[in-house]
């Protein structure tokens, strides 16, 4: 069962980050412990090929969740929606079981359960073969159509438009000039007028994104314990063998570019469900020659290009994201120098999910996100028309790209 066993305890690992009495961890790990028992015992039935004895373990996990009050409990702040989530995997394993054992008229009730409480990875839904009995039933493929239009890029697609605004909505972005003596600094110590390029600004642009991601490695669950400066975060890199989240990685690119003279944002890119941990972050970097901001992603390596090899802004790569217009993502994207990406995963998954909107801090400069001292940095958000979303919503908001991503003064 290829895809049963990849089924993890992330939402569980991620949601224990916000939790802080002990009520609430002993709460938490007694959920996490009985899921991860009872998912175990199914792990082993099903390694054995013992469908029918994986049976119980599976029924037994999903009562468990049918009955559980802990999304209840105010100090816990797990969301219904996330454990019905968790739940919908649950359902899908054991409608597996039922297919492989023949038992076509519970494997699609239980499917259908799956996808009523959210179920929604529909790449391994169509190639899994454990579905093999009932691939050809109208009632799957039904089924199969719902959870295709769940994909981030079906989502994106059907998100509201932008709205131009009349007036001023949100405050105006500011750029540390290179001369501020942080900058100097980070220039200095990363001797960056060595790096070639110069002459040719995009060439120029790309360079300096080489060097970082070439320099410091990611790791998306590290702790990482300094100052989010390029300094701090590449000396906190070297000095502990770690890497560094996207996050830490656009800072350190930031101050890269800031400190050459080029205006540049730290981007966080997010998902239109707000139970959804996960975010990307990359950057955006302002070209004076094609007087445009970039898309630029020290995570990856990236940059997108379209049909004549022109980089693109992150506004427009979502504009072609929706439209279905041709993108190029550059041959040097990869991850760790270990994974190379792919335009249908990278963009047409990982990114579309993550282009729905965008939060930046309102000024670009060294030491921008401390969380040592206060910056007093405000968020400021471009979401589509409409969007209702209580994540960042303290931040200045705006339904304008024109204003978002406006000309740096």
């Amino acid at each position: 069962m290829k895809y049963l066993l990849k089924t993890t305890m992330v939402m569980f690992l991620l949601l224990a980050t916000s939790l802080t009495s002990q009520a609430q961890n002993q709460r938490l790990m007694q959920l996490q412990e009985t899921s991860e028992r009872l998912y175990g015992q199914f792990r082993e039935h099903v390694n054995s090929k013992n469908y029918n004895d994986a049976i119980a373990p599976l029924k037994e996990l999903i009562n468990f969740f049918d009955t559980t009050t802990v999304h209840l409990d105010p100090t816990v702040e797990i969301p219904k929606e996330a454990l019905d989530n968790q739940k919908a995997i649950y359902q899908y394993d054991l409608a597996c079981c039922y297919a492989i054992l023949g038992k076509k008229k519970m494997a699609l009730e239980t499917l259908t359960a799956s996808v009523d409480n959210g179920y929604a990875n529909y790449n391994n839904m169509l190639w899994d073969k454990d579905f093999t009995s009932i691939k050809k039933d109208k009632k799957f493929q039904a089924l199969l159509d719902i959870v295709k239009g769940r994909q981030p890029l079906e989502k994106l697609k059907k998100s509201n438009a932008y709205k131009a605004e009349a007036e001023d909505v949100i405050p105006k972005f500011e750029y540390q000039p290179k001369e501020h003596p942080n900058l100097q600094l980070v220039r200095e110590y990363f001797q960056l007028d060595t790096i070639p390029g110069k002459d040719n600004e995009l060439e120029h642009i790309k360079n300096l994104l080489h060097f970082v991601h070439d320099n410091i490695r990611h790791d998306g669950s590290s702790k990482t314990i300094c100052e989010y400066n390029a300094i701090d975060l590449y000396n906190y890199a070297k000095a502990t063998g770690n890497g560094i989240n996207c996050r830490m990685l656009a800072i350190a690119l930031c101050d890269v570019y800031l400190a050459m003279g080029y205006k540049a944002r730290v981007v966080t890119c997010l998902a239109a469900d707000p139970n959804d941990p996960d975010c990307h972050v990359i950057n955006t970097v302002w070209s004076s020659s094609l007087h445009k901001w970039l898309y630029i992603d020290p995570t990856m390596d990236a940059w997108v290009m379209d049909e004549n090899g022109l980089m693109l802004s992150i506004a427009e790569v979502r504009e072609r994201l929706i439209d279905g217009r041709e993108l190029v993502l550059c041959p040097t994207a990869n991850w760790n120098h270990e994974t190379m990406q792919t335009k249908e995963y990278y963009l047409e998954t990982y990114m579309a999910k993550n282009l729905y909107y965008q939060v930046c801090k309102k000024r670009s400069f060294f030491n921008q996100e401390s969380i040592y001292r206060s910056t007093n940095n405000e968020d400021i958000r471009l979401i589509p028309a409409g969007f209702e979303n209580n994540n960042y919503q303290s931040a200045a908001t705006t339904t304008d790209p024109e204003r978002f991503w406006a000309t740096p003064e």
